[in-house]
């Protein structure tokens, strides 16, 4: 069992894993006597494989017509751009564009950090005397940005982390946390391990040796969110094909590659995951900002039975987030504990907060 707390109410949900059984055969059986089928199971060929199976043929026909599937997985036709009509596939679902500047209102303070993605998030720290200190649970973090960029090691070490969830459920764009200037941005080549709670538990630090794409935004720039610089890294998972650099400055309009001298605005698209489940992870330099007081709270909640507490030995809760929601503030400002902030739900197509 796997459970996590539903932010705005508290609730403790009980997840159903996408694949579990499989996961489990492969990470706690495979792995271990079966090490060929387990190096094929997580390589890139295979990954792109089973996304094939799973979301462009298995599930086709059981998509087409049935409200029931779609009410099960949590998807919500209503806010798509496009006519229920169009969603002939899994694959048109999980990569479905919505009316994200009015169904996911983001808080208009202009120091505020946001959710990247619709997520189950997770909280840490690098430094050893924080209270949220995980120290090689999810990931090296030399290993995470790559020990050839020295520059962000030194700029991120003792700071604090935002872990994101993906699952495969879940609407798949990412969204730029953050307003600032694009300062670097790379690609560091790896497996595609499951980010299954279970599967994560099992093998150690297995984000920092995925495939992912690393993203440096200097907020302390005219128009910035005010943070100091942002590691935003896209990591890929288990049929995870691709992740598709698309930044738009208004809806999905003319999309662009992210490229250094780039300049994001806060909330808007910045990238799309090919389907299946995946995470983000943002790095913060240290004493630059201040969580959420709700979801520093939650993520302690005793009582939730969470993969990662048991396999961690420690209480470690995820928390479910929406897309250009309330993470985190400047230090310098008061503390925030609710997630409803001011808000701005302007239309506009994305153009409000910032």
């Amino acid at each position: 069992m796997h459970q996590y707390v539903e932010r705005l109410h508290g609730t403790v949900m009980t997840e159903k894993l996408f694949g579990d059984r499989i996961v489990r055969f492969l990470y706690s059986r495979a792995r271990e006597k079966a090490p060929f089928l387990f190096r094929l199971a997580t390589s890139a060929r295979m990954s792109s494989l089973l996304g094939l199976y799973h979301f462009d043929l298995a599930l086709a026909e059981r998509i087409r017509g049935n409200a029931r599937f779609l009410a099960r997985c949590g998807v919500d036709l209503g806010e798509c751009l496009d006519p229920p009509e169009y969603f002939t596939t899994p694959r048109k679902i999980f990569e479905r564009q919505i009316r994200y500047w009015q169904c996911r209102p983001m808080p208009h303070n202009e120091t505020a950090v946001v959710s990247p993605a619709d997520a189950r998030v997770t909280l840490g720290a690098l430094a050893p005397d924080s209270p949220l200190f995980l120290k090689d649970k999810f990931f090296s973090f030399e290993e995470l940005l790559g020990t050839e960029h020295p520059r962000w090691l030194e700029r991120f070490a003792h700071g604090d982390y935002a872990l994101f969830r993906l699952t495969p459920d879940k609407y798949h764009y990412n969204h730029s946390p953050v307003s600032g200037l694009v300062v670097d941005h790379y690609s560091l080549g790896g497996v595609y391990h499951s980010c299954n709670p279970g599967a994560v538990v099992e093998v150690i630090t297995p984000y920092s040796k995925n495939k992912r794409v690393v993203t440096i935004i200097d907020t302390d720039v005219a128009g910035g969110t005010g943070v100091g610089c942002v590691a935003m890294v896209e990591v890929v998972a288990m049929m995870i094909g691709d992740i598709v650099q698309c930044y738009s400055d208004t809806g999905y309009d003319r999309p662009l590659r992210i490229h250094p001298g780039m300049f994001l605005r806060k909330g808007q698209p910045k990238s799309l995951y090919r389907p299946g489940s995946s995470t983000d992870i943002l790095l913060f330099e240290k004493d630059r900002i201040r969580f959420a007081g709700d979801l520093l709270e939650k993520g302690r909640q005793p009582g939730v039975q969470s993969r990662f507490s048991l396999g961690f030995g420690q209480p470690l809760v995820e928390i479910e987030v929406q897309a250009r929601s309330l993470l985190a503030m400047a230090k310098n400002q008061e503390p925030i504990g609710s997630p409803s902030l001011a808000v701005d739900t302007a239309d506009g197509r994305g153009q409000g907060g910032g």
